[in-house]
């Protein structure tokens, strides 16, 4: 049992099973899903670079869509005028519900099973405030503003009966029916998160009521959380509902001085200022402000270069996009190889890969987001054993004297070299790799010799074409990271 203040929390361990998974699926649907619709101006990093105070004016992110149409001229605005007229965002409500009437989360749940997932994480509310459960909490700025199939619940069932852990997302710091002014960029952001009571005690109910029908093995909360103490007693009442559970960094406390202020239109310019200089930093990569406790990071479309101490998830789209994006070219999304190394490169860092698919406003994931699904799928059912189960070694990148450079993983009495590429030769030499054996998985036994501190290996001609190819070497000692 934890007490509701963040020194006891911080006793919850991580447990085993987050540590295992290495890749979790993220489902944004949401009614914006229906005009699936954003500009094509950039990625988030890009428009921060060069567009930083209309950033969000920009964004690429589809389910930003009811934000970007208040915002008089926005490209969002003219595509939605000439194309739905004048109608509102709520008018998108009925064939979104017309269609959940037929939708199957099974297909949903093979594919992510296929793809070698082993948790989901589904966005139960976004910002445009639509449930995806018929809640008990009903809001009362929008009445009525949640759908009426069990959306929740249905995907939790199709995807607990395929062998995968469910979890929840949830919009505490923004809900655009309580705050309706646009956002364009960071400062107006932060000033966008509702402040009230009504508002604190409506997330806690919704959260509670999550919690209690769907039992999720991850709290997965987004932007900030409502000011005051009950964050506390949540989250120590969800580890006791659900001991081995999870909760993400995005559960910052607003703080309501800071808020308030960055709605001036002086302290505004000072904010985006500061954060422009901090974000154009070549090294710059997104992590949320650390809360007084949380199980894991969340860097967005990030990576690091050495193992970090914290367990932390790198969350990213198959694109620049969360939501459909009708819009978004396929030059924007990550090529099945990059994908497949990505992951490996997080995984042997102590991170998980929370991938993000966008399914149509008919329920269906678009092929060019399965193809990439089906990537790690084929990568995972050969070489899952060096991804699975497994923890960083006490370094996690090396060399190959012939080029392809690697990554490590750990696990029992095994170390895996990760090959990021395809060898073209007939041997492969490890640079300062201990071990006087190696199996190639879904291959079999390597021939190998030492070469004083490398291992030099026999590359067989017959070798699978993959991205990332790992051999099994004996284990070697092996220390944990430094702090990070």
């Amino acid at each position: 049992m934890f007490d509701p203040e963040p020194g006891s929390l911080r006793r919850h361990e991580v447990p085993a099973w987050y540590h295992d998974a290495k890749l979790g699926i993220f489902v944004h649907w949401t009614l914006a899903a229906v005009p699936a619709w954003a500009p094509d101006q950039g990625s988030m990093p890009e428009l921060t670079r060069d567009h930083f105070e209309d950033s969000v004016t920009l964004s690429p992110y589809a389910e930003w869509y009811s934000n970007a149409l208040r915002i008089p001229g926005s490209p969002t605005a003219r595509h939605h005028a000439a194309t739905h007229a004048d109608a509102p965002y709520e008018d998108f409500r009925e064939p979104f519900e017309a269609m959940l009437e037929g939708w199957d989360p099974k297909p949903w749940a093979e594919l992510f099973a296929a793809a070698g997932a082993k948790y989901v994480v589904l966005v139960t509310k976004h910002h445009d405030g639509y449930c995806l459960w018929p809640t008990r909490h009903e809001n009362p700025r929008q009445p009525g503003w949640h759908s009426r199939r069990d959306v929740v619940g249905d995907l939790a069932r199709a995807v607990r009966a395929r062998g995968m852990r469910f979890g929840v997302y949830y919009s505490g710091g923004l809900d655009w029916a309580w705050h309706p002014r646009p956002i364009r960029n960071l400062a107006e952001l932060a000033a966008g998160i509702p402040l009230d009571e009504y508002y604190a005690r409506y997330v806690d109910a919704q959260y509670r009521e999550l919690i209690e029908r769907y039992a999720p093995s991850v709290l997965w909360n987004d932007i900030a959380y409502p000011p005051g103490r009950g964050l506390w007693k949540l989250l120590a009442d969800y580890y006791a509902a659900v001991p081995e559970g999870v909760v993400n960094d995005r559960f910052l406390p607003a703080n309501p001085v800071l808020n308030r202020l960055v709605r001036l239109g002086p302290i505004k310019r000072l904010v985006n200022s500061l954060a422009r200089r901090v974000m154009m930093r070549p090294d710059f990569t997104f992590v949320p402000p650390r809360p007084p406790h949380c199980d894991f990071r969340t860097p967005e479309y990030a990576a690091f270069s050495d193992v970090r101490l914290k367990k932390w998830e790198a969350t990213r789209g198959i694109g620049h996009s969360f939501g459909h994006n009708t819009n978004e070219p396929e030059s924007n999304y990550v090529d099945p190889d990059g994908l497949v190394r990505s992951f490996v490169d997080g995984v042997s860092k102590n991170g998980n890969l929370l991938l993000n698919v966008g399914p149509t406003a008919q329920g269906v994931i678009p092929e060019i987001q399965a193809t990439r699904l089906r990537a790690l799928g084929d990568f995972l059912g050969r070489s899952g054993k060096a991804i699975y189960k497994t923890r960083p070694w006490h370094v996690a990148e090396g060399t190959t004297r012939e080029g392809p450079a690697l990554r490590f993983t750990a696990r029992r009495d095994r170390v895996f070299a990760l090959v990021m590429g395809r060898p073209t030769g007939d041997s492969l030499t490890l640079r300062d790799v201990p071990g006087r054996s190696a199996e190639l998985l879904g291959h079999g036994p390597l021939q190998v010799r030492r070469d004083g501190a490398d291992l030099l290996c026999a590359w067989p001609a017959d070798a699978p074409d993959a991205p990332v190819h790992a051999l099994a070497l004996e284990r070697a000692s092996w220390a944990p990271a430094e702090r990070r």
